[in-house]
């Protein structure tokens, strides 16, 4: 008997994760639907000859039919007690049910009966209950760490000074170029067209055909040559786009240039990064380093024991699963962009990707997560993780809602709490699974032979899996916005490519 008195379910287990679910309402509730749709409908309709409201049963069904008043209960009856039914059943569907064609409409005095079969989510099992093993960098900051980061911040500094006048230009040299640029037709190209440049090879700001015929090249040397406009344009190309086919170009090196990087003294570090001495910017490094480790490496922590954790799944996940998986990417992909304001097509150009490989990539994603639900799933069967009435209450309370009682008898009605109950069982299965990891840490810098397995153990983070977040959302709590972790050093300018590039741009 499910929590509704009036209402009993059986289940009987089919093949491919398959149930066939029959539910049985009481006749005293059937009654009372009858009773109260004859009533609905003698206000709804005008019967000639009755104050509205008024009208017996034989008028109501001679205007609309003898089955008008069923139907309408029957409809009502099952839309309201199959969510009761599979929830209080404790199923999880990962699929819509489909019901007996020929179920019949209900009749007064009489319990009804139907039968629905729906596809659930599978127990499956893990090759392995024992703590996962992973690998993690070191907590705190290492010497290596801070060198490199101020290592990265010397490259913001950079500067250029001349190279020998025997040294050939290659793959990634610098150098100051000087050119004149032509189109198909012989007219100037005047935004290529300079007396001096810097450039680098490789930047891609012109084609590699370009940079090919620079290669070899040294110090007063001059070239003439021609490339095609290419089909998929570079930030120098793409305003010529339709306007030619070819380029024809006479450059000259003016000299090859070697790049310089700032060395890390008092001075550097109080002048050009507003520390007061190279310690203090080392410390400031230091508070860097260890405020993105604190947000970071909980993360990865859980990331890497889930991906362990699903390389022991037993069995294939439901299509189905990976479907409703992937629908919900795709929902959460498309909200961020819009909150970014960015296209689609944008995005892809950014990430330099196509659509069909998009595609697969969110495909591929979804059936990681789906596996890591069922690996949490089976998890938390093998601890033997309830979860309670008052659990569940409890997250209906921190969604942060006004009447969480109201909410949840919402979703108890919707037939979703099965929902809530799921994400509390696999929040705490990956909590678990996460406090007991074996964790081998790995020093920066340092070989394999040397990694140190550290005796304590990282504390867990909380995981927020797909089906509690829904509950959440449907509470509509507010949105919680994380303080940016402090920069290191205020970011000048970088003298590079990219500042030729809004010159060329300018003018055009």
């Amino acid at each position: 008997m499910m929590e509704d008195s009036y209402v009993e379910t059986k289940v009987e287990a089919l093949q491919d994760n398959r149930v066939k679910v029959t539910v049985t309402v009481d006749a005293k509730d059937i009654d009372a639907r009858i009773k109260k749709t004859y009533k609905d409908f003698a206000h709804k309709y005008n019967f000639p000859g009755f104050r509205a409201g008024k009208a017996p049963r034989p008028i109501i069904d001679n205007a609309l039919g003898a089955a008008a008043v069923p139907a309408t209960v029957t409809d009502d009856v099952v839309n309201e007690t199959y969510p009761l039914a599979i929830d209080g059943s404790n199923l999880y569907p990962v699929s819509k049910p489909t019901f007996d064609e020929d179920m019949g409409l209900v009749e007064a005095g009489k319990p009804f009966e139907y039968s629905l079969e729906v596809e659930v989510k599978p127990e499956l099992e893990l090759s392995s209950y024992d703590p996962v093993e992973i690998e993690m960098p070191a907590e705190g900051v290492s010497d290596a760490e801070i060198d490199d980061q101020i290592d990265q911040l010397r490259e913001h500094y950079y500067d250029y000074e001349d190279a020998a006048a025997a040294t050939k230009v290659k793959e990634d040299s610098y150098l100051d170029l000087g050119m004149k640029a032509t189109d198909d037709a012989g007219a100037d190209i005047e935004s290529l067209t300079t007396p001096t440049r810097l450039y680098g090879l490789g930047t891609g700001l012109f084609p590699a055909e370009f940079d090919a015929e620079l290669v070899g090249m040294k110090k007063g040397q001059k070239k003439e040559f021609s490339i095609d406009v290419p089909a998929e344009p570079t930030v120098m190309t793409q305003p010529l786009m339709g306007k030619t086919t070819k380029i024809n170009f006479e450059v000259e090196v003016i000299s090859v240039k070697n790049k310089v990087l700032p060395e890390v003294t008092d001075e550097w570090a109080k002048d050009t990064l507003g520390f007061e001495n190279v310690a203090d910017l080392r410390s400031r490094v230091a508070e860097s380093i260890e405020e993105q480790k604190a947000d970071v490496l909980p993360r990865i922590k859980e990331n890497q024991c889930l991906s362990k954790l699903a390389d022991r799944l037993q069995g294939e996940a439901p299509e189905a699963m990976c479907e409703e998986a992937e629908t919900s990417l795709l929902q959460d992909f498309f909200q961020q962009l819009q909150r970014q304001g960015m296209s689609f097509d944008a995005y892809l150009a950014q990430q330099g990707i196509k659509p069909d490989q998009f595609k697969e990539d969110v495909k591929a994603q979804a059936a990681d997560m789906t596996k890591q639900d069922l690996a949490l799933d089976a998890w938390a069967r093998h601890f033997g993780m309830e979860v309670t009435d008052e659990d569940v209450a409890e997250e209906f309370v921190k969604s942060g809602v006004e009447d969480p009682k109201k909410l949840q008898e919402e979703w108890r009605k919707n037939g979703q709490l099965h929902m809530v109950k799921n994400g509390i069982a696999r929040t705490r299965a990956a909590q678990d699974v996460m406090e007991k990891a074996v964790v081998t840490e790995i020093e920066p810098g340092k070989p394999a032979d040397e990694k140190k397995k550290p005796a304590k153990k990282a504390a867990a983070k909380k995981t927020a899996k797909k089906d509690e977040a829904k509950a959440d959302a449907a509470a509509e709590p507010e949105a919680t916005e994380k303080k940016p972790a402090k920069k290191a050093a205020p970011k000048k300018a970088k003298k590079d490519e990219a500042a030729e590039a809004d010159k060329a741009a300018d003018a055009e």
